[in-house]
């Protein structure tokens, strides 16, 4: 099938068929099935409780599964320098590009895209708006996502049913996302205490009050996205969302339900082990002798302690010989694809309370009111973040962490690190918030404490990289990109391949949307923060 008519269906009811072959094959098995739909259903056959299994399908199919896979793991996660890869054949680690924007794109626009535009169709159309409340705010969920990989796409035209479909330019998908998250939030107001979609909503058990505070939260994510582009955009913004009510405990954060079949998305790939805990990890998480680690990782099973790799570490050095020199993800992702039984099977986190609390903090940088001063809601991202992933912690050992002076140390000399060289730290900021620090230190601190706090988020992560600079990371060993220096941060995915051969027309002006060529050096709409200001890769 011709991908552009496939990725833009204009029919309900092929929409429908492929709504239900997702939702009767599980959560990953049978999605090929996608391309074929056998059965067409039209939309009169459709209730309440079928369109709640379709929103749930959207939920997961929008940020597990096969785009997990593809956009996640073979992309933010090195890029945000969370992990390093072991396998020769993982080229991304060296900014390589592997190809994989093709699946990353096609999944997204075949998969959740489709499903998650048949909900917020289908409920306005039969006056359901508290159901069209919530696929809204997951609409903008979902897309500013994969904004932040291309930068334009696909988004007002989407399911016109025409050959050729045109982008949006960034500027205008983020305006529009602030525009609807206001309609959603007016219809969440106006039906406070209520509830829609009930058990099929994976998040929330449709529940509208904790909706609200989630599309508040989600407007705060955004409106620091352009900070640096459109600031009293963001300032509004910003301020709106804390006025009227963001997230402030654990139990309002948005966590998506794992089951047998939905497994954690972490838990989904440790069947293997081609990815390690990266050296920019080991240098924070060791020298503040974090109490997050062993959530985040396993001991290395033949050097003692925690131990990190270097990103870009060439093919002719990777291999399996090398895991166990490695920290693995901890028991909480193990095991997977093991016999009957999954692990823990920890709540996937959509959105964290922390997060909240250090984009607050770095509001009240900014001089913005957010509702407390810089300091008190950075020692609350902190407070947030660690009983988050470590629920057994004392408040006498999270006060000890918050007040530490204890800075990054180096990595260890390894062939494969950097020519037998010790890797220096990765930065020299304390846990303890330096508040007589110039700003650029304190918003280092603000977003390193966000990094450790998002770990398991690594697409929000990236952003936030490439958004501030921060954390500093490490230069690449290697680098295989011929748009970029080791040095360098990788930007943005360049546009499908397939796109370019089938939507030629709709791509080419896309690119006039660029502030330059579509390379992953070309930075996006809201990536302004002048390149003076950004601190250099440790090497």
């Amino acid at each position: 099938m011709n991908r552009n008519k496939m990725n833009y269906f204009k029919s309900m009811s092929t929409g429908l068929a492929v709504l239900l072959i997702a939702i009767a094959a599980g959560c990953t098995d049978g999605f090929d099935a996608m391309n074929t739909p056998k059965d067409e259903l039209t939309v009169e056959q459709i209730d309440g409780s079928l369109l709640g299994q379709a929103f749930a399908q959207s939920q997961y199919t929008g940020t597990m599964g096969e785009i997990y896979w593809w956009c996640y793991m073979h992309y933010t996660d090195k890029y945000s320098q969370v992990t390093a890869t072991t396998h020769p054949n993982f080229d991304s680690d060296m900014y390589g590009m592997i190809g994989r924007e093709i699946l990353c794109w096609d999944n997204y626009y075949t998969v959740p895209a489709v499903q998650q535009n048949f909900v917020e169709e289908f409920s306005e159309e039969n006056d359901m708006p508290l159901e069209n409340a919530m696929a809204k705010v997951w609409r903008v969920q979902m897309y500013h996502r994969m904004s932040d990989f291309y930068g334009p796409i696909i988004y007002s035209e989407f399911g016109n049913g025409e050959v050729s479909v045109p982008y949006d330019d960034q500027e205008t998908i983020y305006r529009d996302f602030f525009e609807t998250l206001d309609e959603a939030v007016a219809v969440f107001e106006q039906h406070a205490g209520e509830n829609a979609f009930g058990t099929h909503d994976m998040i929330y058990n449709g529940d509208v009050d904790q909706w609200r505070r989630f599309a508040n939260s989600l407007r705060l994510r955004l409106a620091m996205r352009v900070a640096y582009v459109e600031p009293e955009l963001a300032q509004t913004e910003a301020e709106k969302a804390v006025q009227a009510g963001v997230f402030e405990t654990n139990d309002e954060q948005a966590m998506m339900m794992t089951t047998q079949d939905n497994i954690n998305w972490i838990t989904q790939w440790t069947y293997i082990q081609e990815y390690v805990m990266s050296a920019s990890m080991h240098s924070v998480m060791v020298g503040y002798d974090d109490p997050r680690l062993p959530a985040f990782f396993a001991e290395a099973e033949n050097r003692p302690g925690y131990q990190g790799l270097r990103n870009g570490v060439p093919a002719s050095m990777k291999g399996a010989d090398i895991n166990g020199d490695h920290s693995f993800v901890s028991e909480t992702y193990l095991p997977s694809h093991r016999g009957d039984q999954v692990g823990p099977n920890p709540p996937n986190r959509v959105m964290k309370t922390a997060e909240v609390y250090f984009l607050r903090a770095e509001g009240a940088l900014r001089g913005w009111n957010m509702g407390g001063t810089e300091e008190q809601l950075y020692n609350e991202g902190i407070r947030a973040s660690l009983t988050d992933f470590r629920p057994d912690l004392s408040a006498a050992e999270i006060e000890a962490y918050i007040v530490s002076t204890d800075t990054p140390v180096p990595v260890p000399t390894e062939e494969y690190h950097h020519e037998g060289r010790e890797s220096p730290p990765m930065t020299d900021i304390p846990v303890l918030y330096q508040s007589g620090a110039d700003e650029e230190t304190r918003l280092e601190q603000i977003i390193t404490q966000k990094w450790l706090g998002g770990f398991g988020d690594t697409w929000e992560l990236w952003s936030e990289r490439r958004r501030t600079g921060y954390p500093v990371g490490y230069a690449l060993i290697h680098n295989l990109n011929e748009y970029l220096d080791r040095d360098d941060l990788y930007r943005r995915l360049i546009f499908s391949g397939d796109e370019r051969i089938n939507n030629t027309a709709a791509v080419e002006e896309a690119e006039g949307f660029l502030k330059g060529p579509d390379t992953p050096a070309t930075r996006l709409w809201w990536d302004a923060k002048p390149l003076t200001d950004y601190p250099e890769p440790v090497d």
